[in-house]
């Protein structure tokens, strides 16, 4: 990890961390797990009748506007503001940038700048000043698969993050909704060393935020077991295994000449589940077995696929066009299977990479909520070519999970978010799948021999 400090202008250290408002009172937390925001009653839903495969797919660092800035339709803009008041065109850019942006919750808080969303001059890319750099958008054709996706079945234009910073708090919402482990305190940004999990080396440390404000930089080792020993930090693998649900996590491997799955394996943090014999049966490697088992319509109820750091999306290593190819490739192999008629297939982007974004998120509590990041729902009852602008968060996904198979809820912010129903039509009949054109075939990528890269290891 990089110096916290070091990827900041001078004068953006002096900003302090976000101190919004604390957990609210009044709330009954699921199984001890402590929810940091308002909860809102959930309504009866449908969405199991039709639904029995969630397939959740990862990639990396993106805000919304970077990405679909000119989607028709959609909240998107093609200039931003400076904290010099200045307005700049975005630039049409590359998808593969060389460029490694700060995205931790002090450069949410520069970024974000009291809600004036104008601070991405302030923020330093690698370990130089660059005032210009985060104001750009992906060239359309460059993420061609993607759009496609957008225009025929369903894209989310206020899908935020749930906490305001990078990576690992990302997956962790990704699989709970949260990363709270009390009622005042949550886990943020990046632990101190690699793996990001129980498989960390002694002394590795994950940062706190508290619910005052204050940013503690030496948490507790970062494995469930250590900060959660109670066994309080419960994801949606406790209700799913609860209610007998079949669920795969596909990832690079942990441990395969490198690191390449080392930081972006969630339930690697998760002791029960790494120091248990779901670790063997669950946690799936290499992560390109998804596509043999979609193709067979062999998916488990609920399905998370990480990518490989060279097919991820993600900035500064990899000089890779890929991502949008892998993101396909999956898709079609699950559009040409026989679970399509029953599968809702999430594509989502774990935090907003650094990259500019003008829409002002709420601050609900006191670690989020973060910026925006595309969402795309691809399902024979998606909505086709509809543009949500429901306020969602990652909670918004663990709902849905939740409601496709009466699991009840978790009690963490998932209680408070919305849930993405409204992107689907369950009256309609569901449509027959079209395959998405890509640069990179399925075969290309059955090939592809694992990168090993340790990603997002700042």
């Amino acid at each position: 990890m990089r110096n916290l400090f070091h990827g900041l202008f001078p004068v953006a250290l002096a900003t302090a961390l976000c101190s919004c408002a604390g957990a609210q009172s009044g709330i009954v937390p699921a199984a001890g797990i402590m929810p940091r925001g308002v909860s809102h009653a959930g309504h009866p839903s449908s969405v199991g009748n039709y639904i029995k495969h969630i397939v959740i797919i990862v990639q990396e660092n993106h805000s919304f506007d970077n990405l679909f800035s000119t989607f028709p339709g959609a909240d998107g803009t093609k200039t931003g503001k400076m904290s010099t008041g200045k307005t700049v065109k975005l630039k049409k850019s590359n998808l593969f940038s060389p460029r490694l942006f700060e995205n931790s919750n002090l450069a949410f808080t520069v970024d974000y700048d009291n809600g004036k969303m104008d601070g991405w001059n302030r923020v330093y890319v690698g370990s130089k000043p660059c005032p210009k750099c985060a104001y750009a958008y992906v060239d359309p054709t460059q993420i061609a698969p993607y759009w496609t996706m957008a225009q025929q079945y369903a894209l989310a234009d206020h899908m935020v993050t749930t906490e305001a910073s990078g990576s690992f708090t990302g997956h962790q919402d990704l699989i709970r909704g949260s990363t709270a482990i009390n009622s005042t305190t949550s886990l943020i940004d990046f632990p101190s060393r690699g793996p990001w999990g129980c498989d960390a080396p002694a002394g590795a440390t994950v940062p706190e935020l508290l619910s005052n404000g204050n940013y503690v930089q030496n948490g507790p080792f970062p494995c469930s077991s250590a900060f959660a020993p109670s066994g309080t930090y419960s994801t949606l693998r406790d209700l799913l295994d609860a209610a007998s649900v079949s669920w795969r996590y596909y990832t690079p491997a942990l441990f395969n000449g490198g690191l390449a799955g080392a930081y972006w394996d969630a339930f690697d943090a998760i002791a029960p589940v790494r120091n248990g014999s779901e670790w063997k049966t669950n946690i799936v490697s290499p992560e390109k077995k998804v596509l043999n088992d979609a193709s067979k319509g062999k998916l488990a109820g609920v399905s998370w696929v990480i990518p490989d750091g060279i097919n991820s999306d993600h900035s500064g290593f990899g000089n890779s066009d890929k991502g949008p190819s892998w993101v396909a490739s999956v898709v079609n192999a699950i559009g040409q299977g026989s679970d399509w008629n029953s599968t809702a297939i999430i594509v989502v982007w774990d935090d907003w990479g650094g990259w500019y974004d003008h829409v002002t998120p709420p601050q609900i509590d006191y670690a989020g909520l973060g910026f925006r990041v595309p969402m795309i729902v691809v399902s024979p009852y998606a909505k086709q070519g509809y543009v949500s602008s429901t306020q969602y968060e990652f909670g918004s996904i663990i709902k849905f999970v939740e409601e496709a198979y009466g699991l009840g809820s978790l009690g963490t912010d998932d209680r408070r978010a919305n849930s993405i129903d409204d992107m689907f039509n369950f009256d309609a009949k569901p449509r027959a799948f079209k395959p998405i054109d890509a640069k990179y075939s399925r075969s290309f990528f059955e090939r592809q021999p694992p990168s090993n890269v340790p990603v997002d290891t700042d």
